[in-house]
């Protein structure tokens, strides 16, 4: 089975969720160049040319097959700024299973923009896309990618005990995870 890309861009009360576009390069690499930012995806910032690769393959959504990531930009409506991303990665295709994930620029942070965006892209996952299950993964010490979680409604399942280990330390990981028959947004 293949999954569709819905129609973009999607839109909320306040952002635009967009496919990148070379314009964005700037703020793209500005977020993903911090050792903050990275700390929670258990590796080091992309440099160079390999920041380059990420953000062309970040400009082509794509949920043909099981891996394929649809990452879209989110642009704040009033004016312009892209703020971060969110993304849905078929998990499995057979298993009509995607994942959720989510960078923002913390120069953003607590305006409730990654929870918009992110409650979008869940509402696109099941309405539009069709998928049955949606999960996210989340670095056990990222408290506000936890509350981004919790807010739009998704239980915890699991809690993974040093299951990563990165710039030798230990992680632990929380895996979040909804039904499309839970989700307020598609009932």
């Amino acid at each position: 089975m293949t999954l569709s890309l819905p129609s973009l861009p999607l839109r909320t009360a306040r952002l635009i969720l967009r496919p990148f576009e070379d314009r964005d390069y700037d703020a793209y690499a500005a977020y993903h160049g911090r050792s903050d930012v990275y700390r929670f995806l258990y590796s080091f910032p992309p440099e160079a040319d390999e920041l380059r690769q990420q953000f062309e393959g970040a400009q082509q959504p794509d949920l043909s097959k099981d891996g394929a990531t649809m990452t879209l930009a989110v642009e704040r409506s009033q004016d312009g700024c892209v703020l971060g991303e969110v993304l849905l990665k078929v998990a499995s295709t057979a298993a009509l299973q995607g994942e959720l994930g989510y960078i923002f620029d913390p120069a953003h942070a607590g305006a409730g923009y990654a929870t918009e965006a992110a409650g979008e892209v869940l509402r696109a996952g099941f309405e539009n896309i069709g998928f049955h299950r949606i999960f996210a993964r989340i670095d056990a010490q990222n408290h506000g990618s936890v509350k981004v979680a919790e807010r739009l409604g998704l239980r915890r399942e699991a809690h993974f005990r040093q299951n990563d280990r990165h710039d030798g330390r230990w992680g632990d990981e929380f895996v979040y995870a909804l039904l499309a028959e839970e989700c307020p947004a598609s009932g």
